[in-house]
């Protein structure tokens, strides 16, 4: 039997609880700088040690309720897998920079002149070329996908971004010599995917050994997804109060770079909705997919954009600006699958995943 993925009031409340999480951190932000001064400094190549703490708390309740048996059947459906990797590289890098170009070097040139309107569209760039690896699991969990499919997908994308990321960034940007920040990825990968899952999996096979499996639907996993919810409002908070004062002294800046991250995010996110339903997935494989295909690995971004441009560029601002959007961008696009279900035909029953909605 499968719990039921429901948040309650957070679910319930969605729109009011994002907003005042985005609206505290950006207030500590401005009023207290020491605080995200202080969390900043905690650090390892490009990962906040505190978001990596929030991420697993996050993530470790997903990962307990993942059955390996589901796993290898991920493994075993090239239909998914293959559409993810195509919209991943082949289509969203590409929109990205086409973006990036109308709205930064064409619409808004004249507000945001040449030389800034090019560090921009060099940080979307690098952007759209970092397929995420982490939050995604978070979204696709709380749209009712399917997870197995989901941390299949994680793990080929963060092998896949050690090859193609510096060619693709390469071609886009013009730009010889793109480093690969194999630090971040690897310690991403260990502190959003490998950490997570193993202790995810010794619980799951400790509660079901001592409990059995109903208990461990009943009791624990719903106790753990209330630590999940506290991740997720502390991560918001932490977030915005690192660019509190970016937001508040460029809001006009903020506003347009955001513009074309979400006409990019909204283009894939459809594009593979549609795609999906046309390869016949189900919803389960769908909602992961499209999910996977509009958010963006924004560690390693930043990690680039700061090592090519520096820390205080407009690249590395642009970077910043897509790690504020994930979280209230991604949650929309959420509550949308959850909406449309009903757009891929019925959903299994009891013994496959339960609707969402």
């Amino acid at each position: 039997m499968k719990s039921r993925r429901t948040l309650g009031n957070w679910e319930r409340y969605l729109s009011l609880n994002v907003a005042a999480c985005i609206l505290t951190g950006a207030v500590i932000g401005r009023a207290a700088p020491w605080i995200p001064d202080a969390l900043s400094k905690l650090e390892v190549h490009n990962i906040s040690i505190p978001i990596a703490i929030c991420l697993f708390a996050m993530i470790y309740p997903i990962m307990v309720q993942i059955s390996f048996s589901e796993v290898k059947s991920a493994v075993r459906s090239p239909r998914p897998i293959g559409l993810t990797l195509f919209m991943n590289w082949a289509i969203k890098p590409f929109t990205m920079a086409l973006f990036a170009w109308i709205f930064l070097k064409l619409i808004f040139l004249p507000y945001l002149g040449a030389p800034q309107a090019q560090q921009y569209t060099a940080g979307l760039i690098l952007l759209g070329v970092a397929p995420c690896t982490a939050m995604v699991l978070v979204w696709s969990y709380l749209a009712g996908g399917n997870m197995a499919h989901t941390l299949v997908m994680t793990a080929i994308n963060s092998l896949s971004m050690a090859v193609l990321y510096a060619p693709l960034a390469t071609i886009l940007l013009g730009v010889s010599g793109i480093p690969v920040p194999w630090e971040t990825i690897a310690l991403a990968v260990i502190a959003y995917i490998c950490t997570p899952l193993a202790a995810g999996w010794i619980t799951r096979y400790q509660a079901i050994r001592r409990k059995g499996a109903e208990w461990l639907e009943r009791n624990l996993v719903p106790r753990l997804g209330k630590m999940a919810i506290a991740a997720l409002l502390a991560t918001l908070v932490i977030l915005f109060s690192y660019q509190g004062d970016k937001i508040l002294e460029l809001p006009a800046t903020i506003g347009m770079i955001t513009t074309a991250i979400l006409a990019n995010i909204l283009l894939v996110f459809g594009l593979s909705y549609l795609l999906a339903r046309a390869l016949g997935l189900g919803y389960e494989d769908a909602a992961p997919t499209a999910i996977i295909a509009g958010s963006n690995h924004f560690e390693v971004s930043i990690a680039v954009a700061t090592t090519l441009f520096g820390l205080n560029s407009g690249a590395s601002l642009a970077t910043v600006v897509g790690v504020l959007n994930e979280v209230p961008i991604m949650l929309s696009l959420v509550w949308l699958c959850r909406r449309t279900s009903g757009f891929f035909g019925p959903m299994p029953g009891p013994s496959g995943p339960e609707r969402a909605g």
